[in-house]
């Protein structure tokens, strides 16, 4: 076993596209788990993009993670919402809906909510 491991996100070891093309999280795994770099395009709506792809109604993942760019609104089932943009660290527990603010391609990365996250139901 090795002291240091370096990867890519550019090589992930899945990608898993969005309805309309509006983006795709980048996995890696490793042996804590999947860890991975989310692309969300201007537009991007969960309930738009990844519901068909999910079957839920709400995202049920949670999330643990860093934005790097760009800006992402979230609103819990319950109604309680937060904006998050570049810096801000993130935790989303399961049931909500996201999209991007404006038109920049928000860009997140996640170390705990991307293993499930997009697969088909």
């Amino acid at each position: 076993m090795t002291g240091i491991v370096r990867r890519s996100s550019d090589s992930a070891d899945e990608t898993r596209p969005f309805e309309d093309g509006k983006g795709r999280p980048d996995l890696l795994t490793g042996a804590d788990g999947p860890v991975g770099r989310a692309v969300f395009e201007p537009g991007r709506q969960w309930t738009k993009h990844v519901k068909p792809i999910a079957g839920t109604e709400s995202c049920r993942a949670a999330h643990v993670g860093y934005v790097v760019g760009g800006r992402l609104k979230v609103v819990m089932d319950d109604g309680e919402t937060e904006e998050f943009g570049p810096g801000d660290f993130m935790r989303v527990e399961p049931g909500h809906d996201a999209w991007v603010l404006g038109g920049e391609s928000c860009v997140v990365l996640d170390r705990a909510g991307f293993g499930d996250y997009a697969k088909p139901a």
